[in-house]
């Protein structure tokens, strides 16, 4: 029952404050985040293609008050198309973004996230990459979809995501499974009402399998958002089933989470994209890493008591 506990403290100013000034925090966020600056990040980028690894990078900065606050992360997401173009890695990174980050949970915000996320898309295509849009809570699906569609109007490589523990992501499946679409499966971190989400694991594990079907079987790009060796395995399986070839779908991981896993699918043919968070605003997401899996909070136990 600790997730909801950390899903909670990911919202506090007062657990913020504590957890940025402890001593161990830093080399532990350094497992999960490649940096606060944009340079650091285009490192981590550059290495990780060496290694034949694809990577997808996310500006952190979802938790917004203010318009002003938007339009900084806009112009984040503009430097870092120009960096990826200035370093010719627009083939081998493209963006995720959060809604929220360009202003959907403000007044008027789902306009105003389309007219912020807009110029990002352009920048991307001309950069010779597309943008992701990251799914969050269950109260923003229906804009971010709209958004999606309306983008894909004139860049038809932009991707969605969508998350298994929804009872409706099933028929969003379907709906998005055309020709050209790209769309990530993940089984979702937002801590969702029974109303609306499967609460029960074996549940969310059955949806990801349907959902995953629905793709595979479909004209679009699945991109398996997991870490979970059943489902990398189902996965593959259901490739074969559906006769997919190794570069018509691909794998998706978070950075600094099952390394290894991920160079071996790279070894196998398999497209393998490593989800890389970077900025300064990193609590938000660290602190919902720790919610998602055990391990990762056990790592950050056993390294405060090492330091203890």
């Amino acid at each position: 029952m600790l997730g909801p506990v950390l899903l909670a403290a990911a919202r506090s100013d007062s657990i913020r404050r504590l957890v940025s000034a402890a001593p161990v925090t830093r080399p532990v966020v350094d497992r999960f985040v490649a940096g606060e600056r944009l340079d650091e990040s285009m490192a981590v980028v550059r290495s990780l293609n060496e290694r034949g690894l694809e990577v997808t990078l996310d500006h952190l900065g979802e938790d917004i008050t203010d318009p002003s606050e938007a339009l900084r992360n806009r112009d984040a997401y503009l430097a870092l198309t120009e960096a990826l173009a200035g370093q010719g890695l627009g083939a081998r990174a493209e963006m995720s973004v959060k809604l929220s980050a360009f202003g959907q949970a403000l007044s008027g915000g789902h306009d105003l996230a389309l007219a912020n996320v807009t110029p990002v898309v352009e920048a991307a295509a001309d950069a010779g990459t597309t943008v992701t849009l990251d799914m969050e809570d269950h109260t923003t699906v229906d804009s971010t979809l709209a958004i999606l569609a309306e983008l894909r109007k004139r860049f038809p490589n932009t991707g969605a995501v969508v998350q298994s523990y929804l009872f409706r992501t099933e028929e969003d499946c379907h709906a998005l499974a055309g020709e050209g679409s790209r769309v990530r499966l993940v089984k979702g971190a937002y801590k969702e009402p029974a109303s609306v989400a499967f609460q029960d694991k074996r549940e969310v594990d059955r949806s990801y399998v349907r959902c995953l079907k629905v793709l595979m079987a479909g004209r679009g790009y699945p991109m398996v958002g997991s870490h979970d060796p059943r489902m990398v395995a189902i996965a593959q399986e259901l490739g074969r089933r559906y006769g997919r070839k190794l570069d018509e779908y691909e794998f998706q991981m978070l950075f600094g989470i099952r390394a290894a896993e991920q160079e071996r699918l790279v070894s196998e043919g398999h497209r393998m994209r490593v989800y890389i968070p970077y900025g300064t605003d990193w609590y938000g997401y660290f602190m919902r890493r720790l919610a998602e899996r055990p391990a990762n909070l056990a790592f950050f136990l056993r390294s405060l008591a090492t330091r203890g």
